[in-house]
């Protein structure tokens, strides 16, 4: 058995090695950056068992059966002989409603890394964008990055540590939106062998794994408040210590923050510590949305579609009447909602040129008009299913297809859909799921 089409496409959209798994335990599909990175050709991986491939136990402690068990995401670390990989899974259901297993696997070594997406623009406020990371760079203060949802956060992170002394040293990723009250210390600290239930064997935590390189907190803003002591204390002193450990270990970081949020008023509000924020906020940068850097949209573009026909060997490029529904375009969810719409558009081209009709945006209602002084319309959403735009009515089809499956629990569904419970609750007010 094969992936679905469907969720052939959704591989080559990640930058770091991805893997597929179907219940059987097995491979059915793994994408370029898998195969460049471990040197080895997908069709020899095809049907091979999960484990025996991707490190770990194939009997019964192995990960993978314990996702389709559960249908719980994961996020964990792997120490194989020679280098660290962060990996984290997530159920994904394809057209037919076949469950399957996502596994992305970053790995926390830069020897290691594969080539992943630059920041591309020429706007004058990406340029300053980029001067101030350059300065942030060569510092060895903290830094906080600020923005909108989709403005190119991790790239930003990623550009800080490539170009700082500390470039040789491991980035190691700590996602904010998935440490809850029970993973936040086994997950940022590590923890001994029976620790407690399930803590089959000794993990390094992320914080171990960053000594001598850079942490990136991201999304430090849906941190929880009861966790955030932890967190200042070991960046105060360096040390922590392992969940059932008794010993205090050290590590050296340099840590680098992003948020969407608002981090002054959640200080006001008592919603995050104040002395955290100052210890993070050392050298804050502000990244703009792309609406304030509508010149960088056509090269964008080009980028992103360079990216996307990887897939398929396709040359992609737009139609004049294509570009024209971009310019148009206000684009709340900034970079990230561009790359979304020109990968329906790949999708949708019968061949290698995108045009108007290819143009599709998710939620009508949330366009902007187009800026003082361009003589672009405003794009318009193409109304789909309910009046709505094809996207938006695809995504709420999905979203209550989650709901059914998951009997309601929004904290599942927020996690197979990989985003935030706030994020989803915004989603289902807009859609009037709210059951």
């Amino acid at each position: 058995m094969t992936a679905t089409v469907s969720l052939q496409s959704l591989l080559e959209t990640h930058d770091y090695p991805f893997v597929i798994i179907d219940v059987r335990l097995t491979i059915v599909a793994v994408n370029k950056a898998y195969e460049q990175h471990f040197a080895i050709e997908r069709r020899r991986l095809l049907g091979q068992p999960c484990c025996a491939v991707t490190g770990g136990d194939p009997g019964a402690a192995c990960r993978h059966r314990q996702l389709f068990r559960d249908l719980e995401s994961y996020r964990t670390v792997i120490d194989a002989a020679s280098a660290s990989f962060q990996v984290r899974g997530y159920p994904l259901v394809d057209a037919d409603n076949v469950i399957y297993l996502g596994e992305s696997i970053l790995p926390l070594l830069p020897a290691a890394k594969p080539q992943a997406a630059k920041m591309a623009g020429e706007a004058p406020a990406f340029r300053e964008l980029l001067a101030k990371l350059q300065m942030a760079a060569r510092s060895a203060v903290p830094v906080l990055l600020l923005g909108e949802t989709g403005t190119g956060k991790e790239l930003a992170a990623e550009f800080v540590h490539d170009h700082s002394p500390r470039r040789d040293g491991p980035l190691v990723v700590v996602d904010c939106t998935v440490l809850g009250e029970d993973l936040f210390e086994s997950e940022v600290f590590g923890h001994e062998k029976g620790a407690f239930t399930g803590a089959a064997g000794t993990k390094k935590g992320l914080f171990e794994l960053a000594d001598q390189g850079t942490l990136f907190l991201d999304e430090i803003g849906e941190l929880p408040l009861s966790q955030q002591p932890k967190l200042l204390r070991a960046l105060e002193t360096g040390s922590f210590r392992r969940v059932g450990g008794a010993d205090s270990r050290r590590s050296e970081v340099r840590v680098v923050s992003a948020t969407h949020r608002n981090l002054t008023e959640m200080v006001a509000r008592g919603a995050f510590r104040e002395d955290l924020y100052y210890r993070l906020a050392v050298f804050p940068v502000q990244l703009p949305p792309l609406r304030e850097r509508r010149v960088d949209i056509a090269h964008l573009a080009d980028h992103l579609l360079a990216q996307i026909g990887r897939c398929n060997e396709r040359r992609l490029r737009l139609a004049p009447d294509a570009l024209a529904r971009l310019l148009g375009h206000s684009f709340p969810g900034n970079v990230r909602e561009l790359r979304n719409v020109l990968q329906l558009a790949a999708a949708l081209a019968p061949g290698e040129v995108i045009g108007a009709d290819q143009i599709f945006f998710p939620i009508a209602r949330e366009l902007g008009a187009a800026p003082a002084g361009s003589e672009l319309p405003a794009a318009r959403a193409v109304p789909g299913k309910n009046g709505r735009a094809p996207l938006e009515s695809m995504e709420m089809e999905y979203i209550g297809g989650l709901l059914r499956k998951f009997e309601g629990n929004r904290r599942l569904v927020a996690q197979e859909m990989n985003i935030s419970e706030r994020t989803l609750y915004r989603k289902l007010k807009r859609y009037e799921l709210n059951c």
